[in-house]
């Protein structure tokens, strides 16, 4: 073993040797690789923090030596490779990712450098300090060293306001009770300069429309104090010379609203007074009482920015303005020793009235189906002049079986149509309480939708649903979505005789289609970071609930002993289903281009009171291009179960269960312009957690129960994937195979079925 470790301890010495002398035999006569620099710095036991001094003094230094990967200069080698006469095309777009333009020692300059670690040390409180540097040669390369000598810093003995004039003065006094700067602190020109950032944002809040932090000044005075003492008295005071009106604060005198701005409009229209506000629309545009709740500002208020951010952003949420601008204006001569007054004009740009969308999907299932499908979506905006939004969609489906054998020839069409109704505010029997939405106003939504599905040599289903319930953001990461009232239908019909045995021969799928009504209530709550591009690390949570059959179970009468209670007529299903679906993504590398995303789902059904098994469109599948992709779509589980030993006809059938969970990982990284690529691993799989004995195996062994040994049971697989991402619109090919398949004996599932890869194509990343 030892003389294993002892040869590849020296190969990897021979290749790091080749390397180096093959980086080194591009450098020109004249010149020698500049690999970095080192700081010391000579200071007495007084001074604290040596080593953060260091690092932030290192930041400043140019140029910076080129990087390195595990010790070598990839991307120097790449840009010495890219000067040859005839560079590969492997070596010209390794060097557009990767590649460096080497650094020189005749790049630095020595006497800029000392200069800016001088202001720098300044800036911290080091005045007087001497800077020495050299350059440490060798035959192809060079470092340089700077030796710095410090002196005691300069330390903070009091901080006082001074030269400031009211009513300024009695703000400022008022904000820096509580301050930043403490009694022996190091002087600190970057602290000072937050401070007054700080001082600015929250004077503004207060009123003072004019003000900017260009207006306040601190000085360090060291007169009274010895100079071996090294203290200093600061002040803050007010520059010379600044206007008058960014000394006093500003209140909102008037509010004008433009609901139907058009900036080529010039000609005079009509105003109406409402809650303090002055509404200019020629003809009725925008209920004056509908959009007031959505503007914050308010007359005679001081000025505040807050305010202003909050009432754009309520207005932007309506759904039909383009453009939402708040502009100021100081009103002329009403400017006093203490006060000054503005004008608010809030423009608003609607959207087209009317709108037509129009989406042509192909689509590919794993049964083999395959077929276009054309969505149409009408939206017709501010449809009672109270910014409603109506939406009426229709898609029309065609799939055909591509496969051969009994199957071949079998098709499906589907037809849907729906309509939406959005009101930008709560609908409630009584007055809800407006503080309880100060972030944004919720949106109420109502819709009802149909569709026929016809499955030739199968069945027809017909479906239908209504929904009343509401959505509203409670800051800008949470989300919330109730739906007190969901309704469900579907009638099974024109069932042939296949098909009937089929549910004669699962007790499982015939309950499931028996509970022909779901009644009852939804809710969602989402925590989401992916929005905000420039966050390192993001994190993603939603969970939902579910829960039907509660409410109409006081209604429900048993028309036969021992079956299942009807309402209408109908039997309804009574359940509970809760899930939650986690995600984290880490970005790296130049531009945050780099993603290492992760994600974890976990989602649990129980059927009780009326039904035996939840419907069968509120179970979990598992497998396809938003799941475990080295399986096709609902063709995972459930447990261990193996359906591929099955007739045709009953194969085409989901697999589905009560219980789900799934984890998937994947690292995404830029290839060229807006193609990038994925490396991926994903697992899971459904489980019931009352056995069905339709789906035990040969020998009467149960293969869907959710157990203790799930772990084992579940589905694993890896791939690749590309994607074309065009601001924002992903295309997504992800080729994935599997290597642990739970539907095959114990012995056999650990094997990577390379060759047997599993294609998916979609819109959108997975996760």
């Amino acid at each position: 073993m030892k003389t294993f470790y002892k040869k590849h301890l020296i190969l990897i010495f021979v290749f790091l040797l080749f390397y180096n002398c093959g980086i080194k035999k591009h450098i020109p006569e004249n010149q020698r690789l500049y690999t970095g620099a080192s700081i010391e710095i000579i200071a007495n036991d007084t001074v604290e923090n040596l080593q953060d001094l260091k690092q932030g003094l290192t930041t400043v230094l140019r140029p910076q030596p080129n990087t390195k990967f595990l010790g070598m200069h990839l991307g120097l080698y790449y840009y010495y490779k890219n000067q040859k006469e005839s560079p590969s095309l492997l070596s010209k777009w390794l060097y557009k990712k990767i590649g460096q333009k080497p650094m020189y020692q005749s790049d630095v300059n020595k006497l800029e450098n000392e200069r800016v670690l001088k202001n720098k040390l300044e800036n911290n409180g080091f005045f007087y300090s001497t800077i020495a540097s050299s350059f440490k040669e060798k035959k192809k390369e060079a470092s340089i060293e700077y030796r710095l000598k410090i002196p005691t810093p300069y330390k903070m003995e009091t901080y006082q306001i001074d030269s400031i004039v009211a009513p300024l003065y009695e703000e400022v006094k008022g904000l820096t009770k509580k301050h930043p700067f403490q009694k022996n602190m190091r002087f600190d020109l970057e602290s000072l300069k937050l401070e007054r950032e700080r001082l600015d944002t929250a004077l503004k809040n207060k009123g003072y429309y004019n003000f900017n932090p260009g207006f306040l000044l601190f000085e360090a005075d060291t007169n009274q104090y010895k100079n071996n003492s090294k203290k200093f008295d600061l002040f803050l005071k007010l520059k010379a010379q600044v206007p008058k009106k960014a000394t006093v604060p500003y209140k909102i005198k008037q509010i004008n609203v433009f609901p139907n701005y058009n900036l080529n409009d010039s000609t005079e229209v009509k105003t109406i007074r409402f809650h303090n506000k002055t509404y200019h629309q020629d003809t009725l545009f925008f209920e004056p009482k509908y959009l007031d709740e959505f503007i914050t500002l308010k007359e005679n208020d001081f000025y505040n920015p807050i305010t202003s951010k909050n009432t754009a952003r309520r207005l932007s949420t309506i759904g039909i303005y383009k453009f939402v601008n708040i502009q100021y204006k100081e009103i002329k001569d009403s400017l006093t020793e203490n006060l000054g007054h503005l004008e608010a004009n809030i423009f608003l740009s609607p959207l087209t009235k009317r709108a037509v969308r129009a989406e042509l999907q192909a689509v590919t299932k794993s049964n083999n189906f395959a077929g276009p499908k054309l969505a149409l979506t009408y939206s017709n905006r501010n449809v009672f002049n109270g910014g409603e939004t109506l939406n009426i969609s229709t898609n029309i489906g065609y799939e055909t079986q591509i496969s051969s054998g009994s199957t071949s020839g079998l098709s499906s069409l589907e037809l849907g149509l729906k309509g939406e109704l959005v009101f930008p505010r709560v609908i409630f029997p009584f007055p809800l309480n407006k503080d309880l939405f100060d972030y944004s106003i919720p949106k109420t939504k109502v819709s009802l939708s149909a569709t026929y599905l016809n499955r030739s040599q199968l069945y027809t289903l017909l479906s239908s649903s209504a929904l009343f319930g509401y959505t509203w953001n409670a800051n800008k990461y949470i989300t919330y979505e109730f739906n007190p009232i969901s309704v469900n239908y579907t009638n099974l019909s024109n069932t042939t005789a296949a098909f009937q045995e089929i549910l004669d021969n699962n007790s499982f799928l015939q309950s499931s289609f028996d509970q022909q009504f779901i009644s009852g209530l939804t809710f969602s709550f989402t925590y989401n970071e992916m929005m905000n591009a420039s966050k390192t690390q993001q994190f993603y949570l939603q969970s939902t609930l579910d829960v039907a059959g509660n409410s109409i179970s006081l209604l429900g009468k048993e028309k036969t002993a021992g079956e299942p209670k009807q309402f209408l007529g109908l039997e309804y299903a009574q359940y509970a289903k809760a899930d939650v679906d986690a995600r984290y993504h880490y970005n790296f590398g130049a531009k945050k281009e780099q993603t290492i995303a992760a994600r974890i789902f976990a989602g649990y059904g129980y059927a009780y009171g009326n039904s035996d098994v939840i419907p069968f469109v509120k179970q979990y599948y598992s497998g396809g291009p938003y799941s475990v992709r080295a399986f096709n779509i609902r063709s995972l589980g459930p447990g261990t179960y193996d359906g591929n030993n099955t007739d045709d006809n009953s194969s085409y059938f989901d697999k589905t269960g009560n219980v789900r969970i799934e984890a998937n990982i994947e690292y995404r990284f830029p290839i060229y312009s807006f193609f990038k690529g994925a490396v991926f691993a994903d697992a899971g799989n459904v489980w019931n957690t009352v056995s069905n004995s339709d789906f035990n195996d040969d020998n009467g062994n149960v293969t869907d129960k959710f157990t203790s040994n799930f772990i084992n049971e579940l589905g694993m697989g890896a791939g690749v994937g590309l994607r074309v991402d065009v601001q924002g619109f992903v295309i997504r090919f992800d080729f994935a195979a599997p290597f642990h398949d739970p539907s095959l004996e114990e012995e056999k599932r650990w094997d990577f079925r390379a060759d047997e890869p599993v294609f998916n194509f979609a819109i959108g990343y997975s996760f």
